[in-house]
């Protein structure tokens, strides 16, 4: 009995101080603004649309881009909730971004709907979702990388809304800085291989952050 009292003692002055884990609206702030300074760089780089001011007057635009800056937003704060087992008692605002792609997809019908005529699709296609990848490889790896150091029991959730946060980093920084107003090219190259980026995070998600 002894031996076991002198055991535990010994193991309770070994143990160091553990650190209390952010919260995960601070954690979020973090990440929201390292999202936003890597945007502003990209920007800075490639520049913005020339007629960017114009293209806000179209009010479909505008609130694309709106919704694209709430997709970044929400999906930061999920993904942080997601990084702790309980989700930090937060279980519905954990699954805001759902609420906030249904109200994106709506946008992007009603946008559809109301280009007509259509504008004229741009000469390339592909390129663009092969633009909104590579911008969103780094965020993806540093949001995985971060997720990792927390305790996950949502990790293929967590892992999907993570690169889905950065498919919309790469997504905002293009409609931003590429000269197009038409929104079947848009569709079909810039969002809806968004889908293919959120199944590839549950995937990650499940090799990445289970432990």
């Amino acid at each position: 009995m002894k031996d076991i009292e002198s055991l535990i003692g010994q193991l309770a002055q070994e143990g160091g101080a553990v650190k209390p884990a952010s919260h995960p609206f601070a954690l979020s702030l973090k990440w929201i603004a390292l999202a936003i300074i890597y945007l502003l760089v990209l920007l800075m780089f490639k520049g913005v649309r020339n007629e960017l001011a114009v293209a806000f007057q179209h009010p479909w635009f505008a609130v694309e881009v709106a919704l694209l800056l709430a997709l970044l937003v929400t999906t930061t704060v999920s993904a942080a909730l997601l990084s702790y087992p309980d989700l930090f008692q937060m279980r519905r605002v954990a699954w805001v971004p759902l609420a906030i792609f249904g109200v994106f997809a709506f946008a992007l019908f009603m946008a559809w709907r109301a280009d007509m005529p259509p504008a004229p699709l741009p000469v390339h296609g592909v390129e663009c979702t092969l633009a909104i990848i590579a911008a969103a490889i780094l965020p993806g790896v540093w949001m995985l990388y971060f997720m990792r150091k927390l305790a996950s029991t949502h990790y293929q959730w967590a892992g999907s809304i993570g690169l889905l946060h950065a498919f919309s980093i790469g997504a905002l920084w293009l409609r931003l800085q590429e000269n197009n107003d038409s929104i079947s090219h848009v569709l079909q190259w810039h969002y809806l291989p968004m889908i293919g980026f959120g199944l590839l995070g549950l995937w990650l998600g499940k090799l990445l952050l289970k432990w």
